[in-house]
């Protein structure tokens, strides 16, 4: 492969220019945090949030890495110093000591404004657009980790500011090589749109999720002239490709889904109180464009009532535990503290098999989660609140300043078959029997692939019969839902 790799003569390129969507919110930390949150976005000159070529590069590594096809071929390797590999290096006719760049370009992905177009440089007046004003203020999404007594764990809360979902970015990607590789070219664009991909952090909690809006698509010889005219700015360089991909077909990766109905209250909280109670639930926007028009537009649209991901995965992972260890015949019965936590919470196989867990200090031994929700939204539902006040059980009086309220929501129909909401749930069947497989070969305790998918299954049957309720206050009746699988 190295010999292909020094040989290889670069005469053409391959250049693509895509604008992508949000479906969901997107997350793409500095690393830094401010006293109003604990993760702060990346942000561009303008005060935008951004997406770093870097980050895109690296998940198309790995996705075509996962593919089945050589990495170093075409993203390039490392060169390899001096060390106790060397003789290994050596010896490997796969692998070059002087290494080689990456024959893949990409910029950064840049946000759009109201009207589709690319902010891309310094632009003065860039927050005063009807759609990017709404950015100098961003969500945050409040977290917090639960133990697996159902409460919150000693500091375990915190918080991370986000992008809108439905907001759109532009970037290009240029590939260099030889004419006949432009079915490769495709396949690198093909894994923007499929179901498992996903950018920035959080992609286990429902963030991340993309749709490819529009790909514009150039090839031509390595010294054509034609490409001294193209701009490097991104809104300038639109009219400069001569023709426009069809979105790329999705992956053929199966996606369970269920439909779902509140039966009653429910309340997701949004960690802040209002003018008529203490806790409120949820709410948030989502940028919305209108395809109608000759060019695309742009807005904010009404607050919505959210259900995080995280909240379905936080109940299915402690439901799968239980039904997990029920199939294993594990019971608390006679049973230590220690045997308890070994069984329950992320030490639990099948939560590790589906949900992943963390590693050590050093990142090792981690393993990502195998199953990937996404948020759900209600909008036409209400609220409703509920004064409580907690009780003395010795004098059967009030607590002296424990009165408080609480505002749940509530949605309705007569109609039976109305189901408001869609809950898909992406599977990797694949990872999780190769995890099991990894697991039984370095530990003495083998464990099943079918018991950890029969768990899952289980925690879906008691979600969908309303013996799993959601969110907060379960305890007072509320998160009741019933559902059913999509036919």
């Amino acid at each position: 492969m190295s010999k292909q790799m020094k040989e290889i003569k670069i005469d053409y390129r391959f250049l693509a220019r895509v604008v992508i969507e949000a479906a969901t919110l997107l997350a793409v930390h500095s690393g830094e945090k401010n006293f109003l949150t604990d993760a702060v976005l990346m942000k561009d000159v303008n005060g935008l949030p951004y997406i770093p070529g870097s980050s895109i590069a690296g998940v198309l590594r790995h996705a075509w890495k996962e593919s089945g096809n050589d990495v170093d071929w075409l993203f390039g390797f490392q060169n390899f110093q001096k060390s106790d590999d060397e003789e290994k290096v050596q010896n490997d006719e796969y692998k070059d000591p002087d290494g080689m760049g990456s024959r893949l370009i990409l910029t950064e992905a840049r946000i759009l404004n109201s009207k589709g177009e690319v902010i891309d440089g310094l632009v003065l007046d860039a927050t005063s657009d009807d759609l990017l004003k709404h950015y100098e203020d961003l969500p945050v999404r409040q977290h917090v980790r639960m133990t697996h007594r159902g409460v919150a764990a000693d500091k375990g809360k915190f918080d991370e500011q986000v992008v809108f979902a439905g907001t759109r970015f532009c970037f290009e990607m240029e590939m260099l090589g030889q004419k006949d590789e432009t079915e490769t070219f495709k396949q690198l664009l093909a894994i923007l749109n499929q179901s498992t991909f996903r950018l920035g952090g959080g992609s286990r909690k429902g963030f991340g999720k993309i749709e490819v809006v529009e790909i514009k698509y150039d090839e031509m010889e390595i010294k054509d002239p034609y490409y001294l005219e193209k701009s490097s700015d991104l809104e300038k360089c639109k009219e400069w490709y001569r023709q426009t991909l069809p979105k790329p077909k999705n992956s053929e990766v199966k996606i369970h889904c269920y439909m779902l109905r509140p039966e009653n209250f429910f309340l997701f909280g949004s960690g802040f109180g209002d003018d008529d109670a203490d806790m409120t639930p949820v709410k948030e926007q989502k940028v919305v464009w209108d395809v109608t028009l000759e060019k695309p537009f742009g807005h904010l649209a009404i607050e919505e009532y959210l259900i995080p991901a995280t909240s379905v995965k936080g109940a299915l992972a402690h439901r799968t535990a239980f039904h997990y260890n029920r199939i294993d015949n594990f019971f608390a019965d006679g049973k230590t503290k220690e045997e308890i936590e070994a069984h329950t919470g992320t030490n639990n196989e099948a939560v590790r098999m589906l949900f992943g867990y963390e590693g050590d200090e050093n990142g090792k031994g981690k393993q990502r989660g195998n199953v990937l929700l996404s948020d759900m939204f209600i909008n036409n539902a209400q609220d409703k609140v509920f004064n409580h006040v907690a009780i003395d059980r010795f004098t059967g009086g009030t607590i002296d300043g424990a009165l408080f309220a609480e505002k749940a929501a509530y949605w309705h129909s007569d109609d039976k078959n109305d189901y408001p909401l869609t809950l898909e749930i992406l599977i990797d069947e694949k990872n999780i029997k190769k995890a099991v497989n990894k697991h039984n070969e370095d530990s003495e305790k083998k464990i099943s692939y079918e018991n950890v998918c029969n768990a899952f299954n289980a925690a879906l049957a008691d979600l969908c019969e309303g013996r799993l309720p959601l969110g907060g206050s379960v305890n007072r009746g509320h998160g009741i839902f019933n559902g059913k699988k999509c036919e």
